[in-house]
């Protein structure tokens, strides 16, 4: 990110609110002298009062009424691990996050904009429109939860690094970091960290083989550790303009895609079979070896070139054969 993004960016600072609890009290108090103000008012309807002096007590219960619902328009809470945004007149003052029940300018705003329509420009995806729904209110509060929440991506097609399609999912643990970043910064936080996700993980899929790489490649199969570690690399690089922090993030689904996943099946069944054979005929020329020294150690038979051949040829088929082999008794001579 460059340092012109970086001066962009809008810094979040901290600010501490008042306590709730006076100013409940102060509202309470305000509603009861309304109420004494309207039993004097009645009262005073029956003694004559003039006209002038029932007006004047009318506008003192409308004055308390009013400052009572001001002072009460100010009161709200924060769990932990929340955060509310003081926004006055479209103009950033700070950010909340100590929990409790406190009290701020009545005239801070509750909301901060409207959800985007799927008109805006911004739909096209599944994350997108999923997000959306997650919203749930057409208007944003400015509270912002600053808990770890999870993003499970859809079942994306993608190119591997040698062009063959796999299926890739992926889980991602994330948290709001900046709440300034988050609201301000960006258009909606929640469908930004969605679709640069989705993006990440195409990336990270195209830059790695699914399997069999070449030596010491890391592959998306194989490499589990590593492939996560720069997935997260590349979301916290996407993500820092948005003030989100990545926690972590995982591949949950990767498989080859239905179009190829026979034949790639079948080609990872005839690598294991490769592989089990070298296997087999590396341990059958051992045994044949050891064997011919031991006979050869301890005297038990000389066997001329012929026969040492034929011996080794009768071995490795007992070793390596797919099958139990079925002696053959000699009753004549070694060389009949």
């Amino acid at each position: 990110m460059s340092n012109k993004d970086n001066a962009r960016m809008t810094r979040e600072r901290t600010v501490k609110a008042h306590s709730g609890w006076l100013a409940l009290v102060i509202g309470i108090a305000l509603i009861v002298l309304a109420v004494a103000s309207l039993v004097l008012m009645v009262q005073a309807l029956g003694m004559g009062v003039p006209p002038i002096a029932i007006l004047a007590r009318v506008g003192l219960i409308v004055l308390l009424v009013s400052a009572a619902v001001i002072v009460f328009a100010g009161l709200f809470t924060l769990q932990p691990n929340e955060a509310r945004v003081l926004i006055l007149f479209g103009s950033y003052r700070g950010t909340v996050s100590e929990p409790g029940f406190h009290f701020a300018n009545p005239f801070y705003a509750r909301h901060r904009g409207k959800a985007p329509s799927s008109s805006d420009g911004t739909a096209g995806t599944k994350a997108v429109e999923a997000s959306k729904r997650l919203l749930g209110l057409a208007n944003l509060s400015t509270k912002i939860s600053l808990r770890a929440r999870n993003f499970n991506s859809e079942t994306l097609k993608v190119n591997d690094k040698r062009g063959n399609p796999v299926e890739i999912a992926a889980v991602v643990v994330w948290r709001v970091a900046e709440t300034a970043q988050a609201i301000f910064d960006v258009e909606e936080f929640k469908s930004y960290v969605a679709v640069q996700a989705e993006s990440a993980i195409r990336g990270v899929a195209s830059h790695y083989a699914y399997d069999q790489g070449d030596d010491n490649e890391i592959t998306l199969r194989g490499g589990g550790d590593e492939v996560a570690a720069e997935m997260t690399r590349q979301l916290q690089a996407r993500l820092n303009i948005a003030g989100v922090k990545i926690e972590e993030s995982r591949i949950t689904h990767l498989a080859y895609a239905p179009e190829i996943a026979s034949a790639m099946l079948r080609r990872q069944q005839a690598e294991a079979v490769i592989a089990a054979r070298n296997k087999i005929v590396h341990g059958a020329v051992s045994m044949v070896e050891m064997a011919l020294n031991e006979l050869e150690e301890k005297a038990v038979v000389k066997l001329d070139e012929e026969r040492r051949a034929a011996m080794v040829s009768n071995l490795l088929v007992v070793l390596c054969g797919t099958s139990e082999a079925a002696p053959v008794i000699n009753t004549g001579t070694l060389y009949t």
